[in-house]
């Protein structure tokens, strides 16, 4: 009797996750009898007798290697909680941070405040599904003044395009500044709001019509006319 899982475990539709009356189903989970089971694709989630799942359809997978945009959420005393678009929980320590020395104690908002973007690389994903990142490679960094858009992590090599083609080409047109992340989040900075704007609608345009042949040649017409 008793729980069958861990907590922050990855589960399947059907798959037992307790026995007994002790404890509660909650989102995602449902019970017959004794049984408590999953509904649904997604990590287990037990806070003290309720037990629920959060999805990760949608959601980023995280990879070791990859660079992603996330948001910083919260400030500890030994680094930074950072929103990743994830089902995961991610964290920046100190020493992964900045290449300078920083001492215990100090005001860490100096370096990465709330709410502030950063672009960020995955050095560890573990067992517990905890996700380690770094601010120590080419082009990591903090990012300015910008808009935030979330798009379908499956789309992100269609909008990025073979070596980088499509976003430079809608970049080209637009004159924005545009980083895209390996987990959904992409950042655009224009001088112009407008330019800002056609770069958020040709990169959905590209989302929503990827799987269409001739995507190339659209969206190079669609960025001409808009012109």
């Amino acid at each position: 009797m008793g729980l069958l899982v861990k907590d922050k475990e990855i589960v399947t539709p059907g798959e037992d996750l307790a026995l007994g009356m002790d404890y509660l189903p909650s989102y995602g989970t449902f019970r017959e009898g004794e049984r408590i089971s999953a509904a649904k694709l997604g990590l287990v989630s037990i806070d003290g007798r309720v037990i629920r799942i959060i999805p990760l359809s949608g959601k980023y997978m995280p990879k070791t290697g990859d660079t992603i945009i996330g948001k910083v959420v919260d400030v500890t005393i030994n680094g930074w909680r950072i929103d990743i678009n994830s089902a995961y929980s991610a964290m920046l320590s100190m020493k992964d941070a900045t290449s300078e020395f920083i001492p215990r104690g100090s005001d860490l908002t100096r370096y990465f405040n709330f709410g502030d973007y950063i672009v960020t690389s995955i050095i560890n994903v573990t067992s517990q599904n905890l996700v380690d990142l770094t601010m120590k490679g080419p082009g990591l960094r903090k990012l300015g003044e910008g808009r935030i858009i979330h798009v379908n992590t499956h789309k992100v090599p269609r909008i990025i395009g073979k070596q980088g083609s499509m976003v430079t080409m809608v970049k080209d047109a637009t004159g924005c500044r545009i980083t895209v992340g390996q987990n959904g989040v992409v950042w655009i900075q224009g001088d112009q709001p407008e330019s800002e704007l056609k770069a958020v609608e040709a990169i959905l345009k590209i989302e929503n019509e990827s799987h269409i042949s001739g995507l190339t040649e659209r969206i190079k017409e669609f960025l001409e006319k808009q012109g």
